[in-house]
């Protein structure tokens, strides 16, 4: 679907609260300046919302930078985003370490991975620190990964701790196209030794919506009156059509609409959008 129909304009105007993807969505990364461009739109669109006193989250999947660090750079670049706006599959895998009593945590990842997890009271362990009684193993951006590191994850997991993982999709949007996931390769060699599948905490999870819907104040109940607004089928697409919400993709990240309408029925949006503008005229 490219135009928004009737009922879809209603549920836009309706909606308690949007989750938006960053890279591809609101902004593309630069990597020359470690900083971001905002697509267009991008800024009218969070001014809108605030005006309007719609609740958003901006949900990355990315783990290089703490959420705090993430905002700041979305400000720098012209957005209007508080700290606690921005969320990172950190921020919902602390939540679900908390939820389930799992206190001591292997982090293969730096300080954007451990952040969110320091600052709810775990007891973070470093990637290849010796230590015993590890209840999980945690993997984000890492692309220092070392032979070492692998080996201490997989001693942790054969000894019976949680194989669990910010993201595990290949790629994300950057500027100078596709750019790889780190902790996609480092599941693979850890799966390829142990035989343990990663748990996704950050997107598509339920976890991941829930922990978003929850920041926004919106009950798990009511998340048929939530948006979720990305480029990728596989994390926004999924999440949303798996909760309810409203699946709204851009084809200002990796994919075009022709990649859209292939997904399966699972990741497919309830409408494609060239961009954000679109959405500013329906919220007017």
């Amino acid at each position: 679907m490219t135009e928004f129909n009737p009922g879809l304009i209603e549920r836009v105007q309706a909606t308690r609260g949007v989750i938006f993807d960053m890279d591809g969505t609101l902004v593309l990364g630069d990597a020359k300046s470690g900083g971001h461009t905002p697509l267009p739109g991008a800024i009218d669109l969070l001014k809108l919302l605030r005006r309007r006193e719609i609740p958003f989250r901006i949900f990355t999947n990315g783990t290089f930078k703490t959420p705090q660090t993430y905002a700041a750079s979305l400000r720098h670049a012209g957005l209007d985003v508080s700290d606690g706006e921005m969320m990172t599959p950190s921020t919902s895998a602390a939540a679900w370490f908390e939820k389930r009593g799992i206190r001591k945590i292997r982090v293969l990842g730096g300080a954007g991975v451990q952040g969110p997890l320091r600052e709810r009271g775990l007891e973070v362990v470093g990637p290849s620190e010796t230590a015993d009684g590890i209840e999980a193993v945690y993997t984000g951006w890492f692309r220092e990964f070392t032979f070492p590191d692998l080996e201490a994850a997989c001693h942790d997991v054969w000894a019976g701790a949680l194989l669990t993982t910010a993201s595990n999709v290949p790629f994300f949007a950057t500027q100078s196209g596709k750019a790889i996931g780190a902790s996609f390769a480092i599941n693979a060699m850890i799966r390829s030794l142990t035989g343990k599948r990663a748990r996704v905490l950050g997107k598509p999870s339920r976890e991941a919506m829930s922990c978003a819907l929850r920041a926004m104040g919106i009950p798990a109940s009511a998340a048929s009156q939530a948006i979720v607004i990305g480029d990728d089928p596989a994390l926004e697409m999924r999440m949303a059509r798996s909760s309810g919400a409203l699946a709204i993709a851009v084809t200002t990240g990796l994919l075009d609409r022709g990649s859209f309408g292939r997904a399966v029925a699972a990741e497919r949006p309830d409408i494609v959008l060239d961009g954000l503008l679109p959405m500013i005229d329906v919220l007017r």
